[in-house]
């Protein structure tokens, strides 16, 4: 098991940046691959980014050069810089775990962080 909380959303305007964090807790951290997806009012959740445990990385074309992705296995914890924010980026942002990268999302989900981005 791993548990997750994130933290780091609020509001900014447009062309503004945030970080995000998930804090995680539980079995080895090291192990497992992480995600960030996000969930509009009414949608599904939607794939953001993902890092492997090898550090490999992956984006939606949406974010592509405007989010990035990072981890840092010493502090149990995974990152999502947001830059150059758009009001379509306004959503609830969730960290995902899985035990492989083609297997995210898995089967751990934190509560998510509000991310509202104003035009």
């Amino acid at each position: 098991q791993v548990q997750l909380v994130e933290s780091g959303g609020g509001l900014v305007q447009a062309g503004g940046s945030l970080r995000l964090s998930c804090a995680a807790s539980g079995r080895t951290f090291s192990s497992y691959a992480m995600g960030w997806f996000r969930q509009f009012p009414g949608k599904e959740r939607e794939f953001v980014a993902r890092i492997s445990r090898s550090g490999g990385i992956g984006y939606a074309d949406s974010v592509k050069g405007r989010f990035t992705i990072s981890r840092d296995n010493a502090k149990n914890t995974v990152y999502l810089q947001m830059n150059g924010l758009k009001a379509e980026d306004t959503a609830v942002y969730y960290c995902n775990a899985a035990i492989q990268y083609n297997r995210l999302p898995g089967d751990y989900w934190g509560k998510g962080t509000l991310v509202t981005v104003s035009s």
